[in-house]
């Protein structure tokens, strides 16, 4: 597998996660680089994690993981998009005073757009291909576009603020049942 391949799969495993990082940037008053950086860290350094370890794990572990990943990622982002739709309800003016870029809410999120890097992972094993540049390519381009996801979706919400969220949240759940629809279809 050459640069330009490693680059390409890098941009399209990081999707989720600009996805998902543009309806973080939504429920920030004032976007800081602390909250871009944060984000960056949990989805880049995640996304670099799961192909890692799906490598080594192997074949063995790939059926299992690609029968329930979806089930996964689907309950994760159904669950935080509802709970944006919800907030996009309340008429709490400071909603975004303290945004959520806590160690559970995170942790959730970066698993739930990182899960099928897993299987990513595992295809990886079977290619020529060194997996620490790989690994460290998908983690840097991921944590480049969600950084900058953060930056957009505050611009976008800045404007628009509960309907923005009530779109970041729906974009969560419609990503989740994309994931599982693909799946259980495919």
């Amino acid at each position: 597998m050459h640069i330009t391949e490693l680059m390409i799969l890098a941009v399209g495993v990081s999707m989720d996660a600009f996805a998902v990082s543009i309806c973080k940037g939504l429920s920030v008053c004032k976007v800081r680089p602390r909250h871009a950086g944060i984000t960056a860290v949990w989805f880049g350094g995640f996304q670099a994690l799961m192909p890692l370890i799906g490598y080594f794990m192997g074949v063995a572990f790939a059926d299992f993981v690609t029968s329930i990943d979806h089930w996964i990622a689907f309950l994760l982002l159904g669950i935080i998009g509802g709970k944006m739709v919800k907030e996009s309800f309340e008429k709490d003016e400071c909603s975004c005073a303290i945004p959520d870029f806590s160690f559970r809410t995170m942790l959730a999120m970066a698993v739930a757009t990182s899960i099928d890097a897993l299987a990513v992972g595992v295809s990886l094993a079977f290619l020529k291909v060194n997996i620490w540049s790989a690994v460290l390519i998908i983690g840097l381009t991921t944590g480049a576009f969600s950084a900058a996801g953060v930056y957009i979706g505050n611009i976008f919400g800045n404007k628009y603020k509960s309907k923005a969220e009530l779109a970041g949240g729906l974009i969560l759940i419609l990503i989740g049942t994309k994931i599982l629809i693909d799946h259980t279809l495919l």
